[in-house]
Order: C-alpha cells, then sequence, then structure tokens
C-alpha cells in the first residue's frame, strides 16, 4: 500500500475541489489597480494595446510578495495568453545569491495548471508574447518552507522559504484546437504530464491542487473527444486497440491516485466515485479495494470495510500494512459492538423505570380511593354513634 507522507508544506493552494480560482481573473484586478482599465487588456486572440511605462514594475498583490518587471516590452501587436493556452517559455530562477536553481528552454505547459512555479504561472497572462519580464517571487508562491528536492536526493535544489527571481520570456502562446488533440501521442503526453504533476502536489500535501490536475490529466486520458461541435455529446477517438488499452490504464492509475487524495481531505463520496471506475473494470484491484476499504470505514462502516481488507488481504498475503490494518478494525469492530450492547442496555433500563413510573402513576389513585373510603365509613360509624347517644339520653 502507499506510504502517506506527513510533512508540512506553506506552499499556497489558490486552487480547491470545487471552484479553481481564474488565474486571468488575478491577472486583470491586478492590472486594474496599477491604472490599467480592464477593457484595455486582450480578452481575446487579439493584438493588445501596448501599455504605459509605469505597468514596467507591477506589484501584482500589493503585498510586495509578487512582483512583475518589464525587461523587453512585446511588439505592439503581440497576443496575450489566456487560461488554457498552451504556451512556450524559456525561463531561469535565480536565488538571491544569483545561483540559477530553476530553468527551461523551449518549455511548454498549460496556462493555469500549476506546471511552473506557481507565481509564474499567475503571472503568465498578464505576459504578451515576444515580451521578457523578471517576476520576484516570495516563498509563499514559491516552494514554501518545505523548499525542493530531487527525488531519492537530501540536498535541496531549492532551500526552504527561499525568494526566486525567475526571468521569463514568453515565446509562444496557443489555443489548442480539439483537432489537435486527437493524436494518441499527445493525449498521453499531456495526460501523464498531469498526473505527474499531481504526484507532486500530493506529496507537498496540497492535495486541492493535486485532486484538480489528476481530474485534468483524466480529461486528456480519455478516449473520447470533447469538441463541443461534435454531432454527439462525445465521440470515441480512433485509436487502436492498443492505443484504447494504454490510455484505459493509465487513466484507472489516476482514478486510484485521486481517490486517495479524495480521502485525505474527507471527501468520501466522491473518493468513492472515483475508486468504482477503477473496480468497475479491475474487480481484484488491490489499491482500489484497499481504498474503498479506507472509504467506508471513513463512512462509518466498519464490517464492510473489514470485508473489503480481507479480500486483500487475500491477494497480497504479505502485505504487513493490510494486516495491520484489519488487526485495527476487528479491534474498533469490538468496541463498536461493546458500545452499542451499553447503549441498549442503558435504553432498556430506562423503559424498564418509564414503566414502572407509569405503573405506579396508575394504581396511586385506587390507593387514594380505598383510604376515602374507610374514612367515609369511620366518620358514618360515629356520626351513628352521636346520634344514638343523643336519642338516649333525649328519652331516659
Amino acid at each position: 500500500m502507499d506510504t502517506e507522507k506527513s510533512s508540512s508544506s506553506s506552499f499556497e493552494d489558490l486552487t480547491n475541489a470545487e471552484d479553481t480560482k481564474d488565474i486571468r481573473k488575478v491577472a486583470a484586478e491586478a492590472a486594474a489597480g496599477d491604472g490599467v482599465p480592464p477593457s484595455e487588456l486582450a480578452t481575446d486572440k487579439e493584438p493588445a494595446k501596448e501599455q504605459e511605462d509605469s505597468d514596467s514594475d507591477s506589484d501584482i498583490l500589493g503585498n510586495k510578495q509578487l512582483i512583475k518587471r518589464t525587461i523587453k516590452k512585446a511588439p505592439e501587436d503581440a497576443i496575450k495568453a489566456l487560461r488554457g493556452d498552451l504556451v512556450t517559455l524559456n525561463f531561469t530562477g535565480k536565488l538571491d545569491n544569483g545561483k540559477v536553481v530553476d530553468e527551461g528552454v523551449g518549455f511548454q505547459c498549460h496556462v493555469g495548471d500549476y506546471e511552473i512555479a506557481q507565481g509564474v504561472d499567475m503571472v503568465l497572462p498578464m505576459l504578451q508574447v515576444g515580451e521578457v519580464a523578471q517576476i520576484i517571487v516570495d516563498p509563499r508562491f514559491g516552494y514554501g518552507d518545505l523548499g525542493l528536492k530531487k527525488e531519492n536526493e537530501s540536498e535541496y535544489t531549492i532551500p526552504p522559504d527561499a525568494k526566486l527571481t525567475y526571468e521569463v520570456e514568453l515565446v509562444d502562446a496557443k489555443t489548442e484546437d480539439f483537432a489537435d488533440l486527437k493524436a494518441f501521442e499527445i493525449r498521453r503526453n499531456y495526460g501523464t504530464r498531469k498526473k505527474e504533476r499531481a504526484n507532486f502536489y500530493y506529496k507537498r500535501l496540497q492535495y486541492n491542487t493535486a485532486i484538480y490536475l489528476y481530474k485534468r490529466a483524466l480529461d486528456y486520458l480519455d478516449t473520447r473527444d470533447g469538441d463541443p461541435d461534435a454531432e454527439f455529446d462525445k465521440e470515441d477517438l480512433e485509436l487502436s486497440n492498443s492505443d484504447t488499452q494504454i490510455l484505459l490504464d493509465d487513466r484507472l492509475i489516476v482514478y486510484n491516485n485521486l481517490a486517495m487524495t479524495q480521502i485525505k481531505i474527507a471527501a468520501y463520496d466522491a473518493a468513492l466515485e472515483s475508486v468504482e471506475h477503477v473496480l468497475r473494470c479491475q474487480p481484484n484491484n488491490s489499491k482500489a479495494l484497499y481504498r474503498k476499504g479506507r472509504i467506508l470505514e471513513g463512512k462509518a462502516d466498519t464490517q464492510g470495510a473489514i470485508k473489503l481488507l480481507q479480500k486483500v488481504a487475500t491477494l497480497e498475503p504479505d502485505n504487513r500494512s493490510v494486516q495491520s490494518d484489519l488487526a485495527r478494525l476487528f479491534i474498533k469492530a469490538r468496541r463498536e459492538e461493546h458500545n452499542e450492547k451499553e447503549m441498549y442496555q442503558k435504553m432498556l433500563g430506562q423503559a424498564k423505570k418509564m414503566e414502572q413510573k407509569t405503573a405506579t402513576r396508575q394504581k396511586q389513585p385506587l390507593v387514594d380511593n380505598s383510604k376515602l373510603k374507610l374514612l367515609g365509613y369511620l366518620m358514618g360509624s360515629i356520626l351513628i354513634g352521636v346520634a344514638g347517644v343523643a336519642i338516649y339520653r333525649y328519652k331516659y
């Protein structure tokens, strides 16, 4: 089973599972705050108007944590990137001491998909093709207090709490047509890239961002296109059987990872839906069964969780983690059973007490009536005796 990481991070998460923040809107508001009317921002693939010189140095958020400085202006007829556009960048990222710690030439990413440092991603919609800008990124929008390490290495590539200064050139920006996304190689490449970036954020405990990227991966790994102009809602792509199977296998991996991430934020209904996608195709997928067991436990169905983990234990008899979880669940089930019995006993005890009180109240009037009758008899006898004495004295 997966080994869960427990390190903390201050890396800022501006995305949640249900409401993804529009990065372009952030850029528009920031630019408007610097005296540029939103109407002058390029919202379509039209030439953007040349900005005023004051825009060469912009405090994007107004708190000095994200600053853009124009090094080289773009041509007058240059276009801006839109959210979701595929952009090509040349960039270098440096520490305060001038050491280059992040760089790319001809680097491609989709705007708003967090495939580059978050602060840079936020500024991309403010750049025009051909523009070169310096972007100063506070740790909050860089790599936080976790920093960045290469896999299986102990030394930091980017130290914790490091301020980064990027020089970014926007080489190209284009909105991809659905016809461009029908090739197997492109779909798998994009889907894999999104999945790996989602894994990156999962390890940093940025679960909402990871969920967003796993869903983006699923969009590309689908074997049907999403062309809104298609005759039907979604049409099957013309893929070979082997290519279709590869995309399906990749989707199942992503669904499994998505379910685990949703479990982390206690979104159990959504996680159950994700894991069922896997189990419909692979009923004996041990990871999916294990995660469904975690979901049922989260939904307070301990017995259901035990049954699933027992099945996993038969599939992976040497998995100590599953055995440990099963032992814990058995103890939990016994505790729940004991607590349930105690609760029923208390309920029954209270019910008996109520019955006794009710019976006592019903009998109480009978006792009172008998006392009144006895008192009546006594009073009657006394009156008769007094009357007899009076009559006797009167006669004699």
